[in-house]
């Protein structure tokens, strides 16, 4: 890869020493790609201590891959040229296929060798791994995800045929590959909604940005944490503090990395101070874990920006103006401000939510009964949610384990223990794979494409228990306050954690 990367023109910032050659190295300078076996995953980690906002790797535009610089292939612009409903997408995905299609050829190649053979993106979910997410809302968006792909796929044969790729190259298994290659991988330019395949720059690791992208959620959730507090010691200072925030946000953004037009190269900057050996991680945007499943196919175990939503009245929403998307739990059990007011203003008499509105909209407690009675309905609305849900929080942390345990590619899996681990589910995913056993604890050597699902079910596992835990921890949050303001209303419902 170093002389893949060297042909392609990278540029990598040395500081006023070389690469010490005690710490082995794939890319020279300030970067070391660092591999991880056991888990197949890739990463950049600092050769050197490195300063924050300090430029470490240039990209110039000549190494990107664009549909524009693809398209220098007169026959393939022709073609596309042609098909002038396509979007950039689906154009970028057409073209990194009939790019695969040149083989040894390719000026690409080498970049396109070390490119992964497959995604655990949600469109790439099968049956049984988007049944394993158990939550509706999930599902919804893997099917939303795997339609899409199959509508643009379809939509792009067309011109796939006139190009007249090989057939493998045809199929929905490569057009799924080549979208989620650009899903997950691309990054911005301001000339191509489709963006850029960046050689190298896409060995960066996610870090998630803050819990809250301007920092005003969070200082008005401070002030849901409270018991009847004055309202005018929150509104001191407040705005001026939220736009300080905003700016310090927006330089943390400024120092991941970016296409500059001056130096017609994308540039990537240290967002933090690293120590050598610390991984240097880039940050994709806000995302939730579904939306990083969805699109990159991975999650993050504490993911500041995680979300869950249960089902609300709808006279919640009717008594109300916050939108939808606003009315959810944080990943760490606290409600949102705006999910507060909403069911604080729902809780008050119709006839008198005008007169209150002022003060539900700036965050204030109407009273301790107005309180107890929110707190109360998330809490059952939680426990509700997660009493409908086939397993429990125990159970998927114990199938967790069991996954770990089954993954070991030279270790034949033990089916009778694996049974008794997973029960019902592992029988399912036996059946999704033809896999028949006999009796007893029989060894079960699994083919490349069963632990390809394995690990999607995993993933979906480890999404349902992070959704889990945060209706668990609300419920807990939620009990704390009644408790506070009331002891006599504790256990009341029956819903404790």
């Amino acid at each position: 890869m170093g002389d893949g990367a060297g042909n392609l023109g990278l540029h990598h910032h040395p500081h006023h020493r070389s690469v010490s050659s005690s710490n082995p190295s794939l890319l020279c300078g300030p970067l070391s790609l660092r591999l991880s076996l056991s888990s197949r995953s890739r990463g950049l980690a600092a050769a050197r201590d490195l300063s924050q906002g300090e430029l470490i790797l240039t990209v110039p535009k000549s190494a990107l891959m664009t549909s524009q610089s693809l398209l220098k292939d007169e026959k393939l612009s022709v073609a596309v040229k042609r098909h002038t409903s396509l979007s950039s997408t689906q154009i970028l995905t057409v073209c990194l296929l009939a790019e695969m299609s040149k083989g040894k050829s390719s000026w690409w190649h080498p970049y396109l060798m070390q490119l992964p053979r497959s995604y655990d993106t949600l469109a790439n979910f099968s049956q049984f791994e988007k049944q394993a997410l158990q939550v509706d809302d999930a599902i919804w968006v893997t099917e939303r995800a795997i339609l899409k792909a199959e509508l643009e796929w379809k939509k792009a044969i067309p011109l796939m045929e006139e190009l007249k790729l090989k057939p493998q190259l045809q199929n929905f298994r490569a057009w799924l590959w080549a979208s989620s290659t650009v899903s997950s991988r691309t990054m911005h330019i301001p000339w191509d909604d489709a963006g850029c395949l960046c050689p190298v720059g896409d060995f960066y690791n996610y870090a998630a940005p803050g819990e809250e992208p301007c920092g005003w959620e969070d200082l008005k959730g401070s002030r849901n944490e409270s018991s009847l507090q004055d309202s005018s010691f929150w509104n001191k200072d407040a705005t001026n503090n939220s736009e300080a925030e905003q700016d310090d946000v927006l330089s943390q953004r400024l120092t991941d990395g970016g296409y500059k037009e001056d130096l017609a190269a994308y540039c990537f900057y240290a967002r933090k101070n690293y120590k050598k050996g610390e991984q240097v991680l880039l940050s994709y945007g806000t995302y939730m874990n579904l939306e990083l499943l969805e699109h990159y196919g991975f999650l993050l175990d504490e993911n500041p920006n995680d979300k869950a939503f249960i089902p609300l009245e709808p006279e919640v929403y009717a008594s109300s103006s916050w939108p939808k998307d606003s009315l959810y739990i944080h990943q760490n059990g606290k409600p949102s401000f705006a999910l507060l007011s909403a069911l604080r203003l729902w809780a008050t008499p119709a006839s008198q939510r005008r007169s209150v509105g002022h003060l539900v909209y700036s965050g204030t407690q109407l009273s301790a009964e107005n309180e107890i009675f929110v707190m109360e309905w998330i809490a059952k609305s939680c426990h509700v949610v997660l009493e409908n849900l086939p397993t429990s929080v125990e159970e998927d942390s114990l199938l967790l384990c069991a996954l770990d345990n089954m993954q070991d590619p030279d270790v034949p899996m033990e089916v009778g223990n694996a049974l008794r681990s997973c029960g019902v589910e592992f029988s399912a995913f036996l059946e999704a794979h033809d896999l028949k056993i006999g009796d007893g604890n029989v060894g079960l050597l699994l083919s490349e494409k069963a632990r390809r699902s394995m690990e999607r079910w995993k993933l979906a596992v480890q999404w349902r228990l992070r959704h889990k835990r945060i209706l668990v921890d609300c419920i807990s949050r939620c009990t704390e306050i009644i408790s506070s303001l009331s002891p006599t209303f504790l256990g009341h419902r029956g819903y404790q954690s």
